[in-house]
C-alpha cells in the first residue's frame, strides 16, 4: 500500500503562536490511522493544517500533490472530507439538504440520489428525520449526519476530529462500527483524532502519539496499545 498522505516537518501557527513543531507521519492508502494525545497536544491543529485552515510550513502531500497554500475548497475537491470537532452540521438546513450539500462538488445527480439512499440505509434514523432541521437532531444523530454528509463527497480520505465527544457510549460504538464498515467495504482511507484511545486503537492499523506539537511515538496500533505509557495515560490501565 502506498502513502495517500505524507506529512513532514509540519509547523503550524495561530498568529505568532506555534502549535506544531515539525511533526512527520504518513497515512497509507486503505488504512485507518489514528492520532493520540492529550488535549492541546496538536491533534486538531494537524487536521486543520491538512485542510489549509491554519498557516503552516513544511510538507503536506496527498497522492504526491502538495496541499500547502491550497484553498480549503480545492482540498475538498481532491476527495478529502473533514468532519470537525463539534460536528459542523448546517443546523438551519434539514437532513436531506445537508446530505445534498455534502455532494456539492459532484455533477453525477443520479449517483448522488443513489448515495443519499445508501446513507439512509446506513443510518435509518436519518431517513425517518429527512425533512427535520438538523439543529433539532440529538447529538448522536447530528454526528451520524456529519459522517453521512462527508461520505456524500465519495471521499478518498476522511479526517475525523473527536467523533465521540459528548456522545453516549452505545452511539459511539455504533459509529465506530460504521467507520470500520466504510474502511473495509469501500476502502476509504481514514485519519482519526479521538479522545477514546481504546476505540481508536481497535479501529486503526497505525497510530501516532503527539505531545506538545511533536510526534513522540508511532507504530502499528496493536503495538502502541501495549506500550506502558500509552496504557497509563490514554487507556487507564
Amino acid at each position: 500500500m502506498s502513502d495517500y498522505l505524507r506529512v513532514a516537518d509540519l509547523r503550524s501557527y495561530y498568529g505568532k503562536v506555534q502549535a506544531l513543531h515539525g511533526i512527520t507521519f504518513s497515512v497509507a492508502e486503505g488504512n485507518v490511522t489514528t492520532l493520540l494525545g492529550a488535549n492541546g497536544a496538536g491533534k486538531t491543529t494537524t487536521l486543520r493544517a491538512i485542510c489549509g485552515m491554519v498557516r503552516s510550513t513544511g510538507l503536506i502531500e496527498f497522492e504526491g500533490r502538495s496541499l500547502l497554500n491550497l484553498p480549503t475548497e480545492d482540498i475538498a475537491r481532491l476527495g478529502i472530507a473533514h468532519i470537525p470537532q463539534g460536528r459542523g452540521t448546517f443546523v438551519r438546513l434539514n437532513v436531506e439538504e445537508n446530505l445534498k450539500l455534502g455532494a456539492i462538488t459532484r455533477r453525477d445527480r443520479r449517483a448522488v440520489s443513489s448515495d443519499i439512499e445508501r446513507m439512509y440505509d446506513m443510518f435509518p434514523v436519518l431517513k425517518e428525520r429527512r425533512l427535520q432541521q438538523a439543529g433539532l437532531l440529538s447529538g448522536g444523530q447530528q454526528q451520524m449526519l456529519a459522517v453521512a454528509r462527508a461520505l456524500m463527497l465519495r471521499p478518498r480520505l476522511m479526517l475525523l476530529d473527536e467523533m465521540s465527544f459528548g456522545l453516549a457510549p452505545l452511539i459511539v460504538r455504533d459509529l465506530f462500527k460504521t467507520l470500520d464498515r466504510i474502511n473495509r467495504e469501500d476502502g476509504t482511507t481514514i485519519l482519526v483524532v479521538e479522545q477514546n484511545a481504546q476505540l481508536a486503537l481497535d479501529l486503526a492499523h497505525e497510530a501516532y502519539v503527539i505531545n506538545t506539537g511533536e510526534i513522540v511515538k508511532s507504530g502499528p496500533a496493536d503495538e502502541i496499545a501495549k506500550c506502558e505509557d500509552v496504557q497509563k495515560y490514554y487507556l487507564g490501565h
